[in-house]
């Protein structure tokens, strides 16, 4: 396992695109353009938990970020593993590629539930000083991770959509 330098990480929390009240094109160009303020602020570490929806789409944004030259890293957080294996095919895929071109992937959890996605959530706070949010105001995993980043003193970005 690396050391993480947690000044300089960022994590990403977010829900699944069936949740999502905003449309994925300006989902990802919000995380787009959030992940490079971060990077301009000396953020150089990134940490996905590699969900289907806002997860995937952060760390796409990192890898092609990293393919263009920034300086960056990724780090995949897997919930368990196998947590991919009830997905479309296409998500699958994505998750897969994401795997393979990470600088680094952990599997916090050892079985599927809850559990292992709130221990995976609460992981990435642990080793992270600013935490991405993509949120709805809906109940879950997302809303859990705010607040438990919050109360753990990290500052949290989230969205914020204009109709």
């Amino acid at each position: 396992m690396i050391k993480l330098d947690r000044a300089h990480t960022c994590a990403f929390t977010g829900h699944r695109p069936e949740k999502l009240r905003f449309p994925e094109t300006g989902t990802r160009e919000w995380l787009e353009s959030t992940i490079n303020n971060a990077i301009n602020n000396g953020f150089t570490t990134f940490i996905s938990g590699m969900q289907r929806g806002v997860d995937i789409w952060a760390a796409e944004i990192v890898l092609k970020l990293r393919f263009e030259g920034a300086p960056i890293r990724l780090i995949a957080a897997c919930a368990f593993q196998g947590m991919e294996e009830r997905w479309d095919p296409e998500w699958q895929k994505r998750y897969h590629r994401i795997l393979n071109c990470a600088n680094e992937v952990y599997y916090i959890g050892e079985r599927p539930g809850t559990a292992s996605f709130d221990k995976r959530d609460r992981w990435m706070v642990d080793h992270a000083s600013r935490l991405i949010s993509v949120y709805c105001g809906m109940p879950g995993g997302t809303k859990r991770t705010i607040e438990y980043a919050k109360a753990e003193g990290i500052e949290v970005v989230c969205t914020e959509y204009k109709k």
